[in-house]
């Protein structure tokens, strides 16, 4: 007995329509993307109070510290300390800002959820990135300290402010919706980050080794790249019902 294979055509129209809408989410995310920035560039409201976070709990760091010669591990600790809270303070104006201007439905009528999510993701971690490095660098120029590996030090800046962005986006949608969203998110943030922080503060010990460092980091680069993978990939699938709630 034998078979024969009848070969199933695939009309060119719905191959055209799948790769539109695939170029107009990613339009789409660069729209929302382009719009945050602006509006962040006119009122700097996320900036500044991001920056006034971070450089005055510096500030305050180092006056308390005075002369006392700190361990490589208290001051990245610290750093992540303030990149931490900074991210929980802050973060929230993603989607707070949407509700409270009432912009929120015009997202809906014009966007796909995950444009919308790709979108704020994108303004999240550039925002964070800026506020991790500008962190680490004050913390160094302060306290007069010499990294041994610059490059991981960078890395680790990179996928940390990575991992924040893709715990806080979601969550910052979740509590926009509820009363008093803003002081809702540490409540829901700090126990998440937990993993994050130690793998981040670990990472950052290593740089200020000069030799073997990438491979005595490389478990906590690995673990802050599963995080970021973990919390965007699950984001992803829930935001659509979070977003049309």
């Amino acid at each position: 007995m034998s078979f024969q294979l009848s070969r199933v055509e695939v009309p060119d129209h719905t191959i055209n329509t799948t790769k539109a809408r695939r170029i107009g989410n990613w339009k789409g995310a660069l729209v929302v993307l382009a719009k945050d920035l602006r509006l962040e560039w006119r009122s700097r409201v996320a900036v500044n109070a991001l920056l006034t976070f971070v450089l005055s709990a510096v500030f305050l760091v180092v006056y308390a510290v005075g002369n006392d010669d700190l361990g490589e591990r208290t001051v990245s600790a610290l750093v992540w300390t303030v990149v931490v809270f900074s991210a929980a303070v802050g973060m929230s104006r993603s989607f707070v800002a949407e509700e409270e201007q009432q912009t929120s439905t015009l997202l809906r009528l014009h966007a796909s959820p995950g444009a919308v999510y790709a979108g704020k993701l994108l303004f999240n971690f550039a925002l964070l990135l800026v506020v991790n490095g500008l962190a680490m660098l004050v913390f160094i120029f302060m306290l007069n300290l010499q990294l041994g590996t610059p490059a991981l030090a960078w890395a680790a800046v990179v996928l940390g402010a990575l991992a924040l962005a893709g715990a806080t986006t979601l969550l910052s949608a979740i509590v926009a919706k509820t009363r008093g969203g803003a002081a809702m998110l540490p409540i829901l943030l700090f126990p998440l980050l937990l993993p994050l922080l130690g793998a981040a503060v670990r990472a950052m010990t290593f740089a200020f080794a000069d030799s073997g460092a990438w491979e005595q980091a490389r478990d906590d680069l690995i673990t802050l790249g599963a995080f970021a993978g973990v919390t965007i990939s699950a984001s992803v699938m829930l935001f659509d019902q979070v977003w049309n709630d």
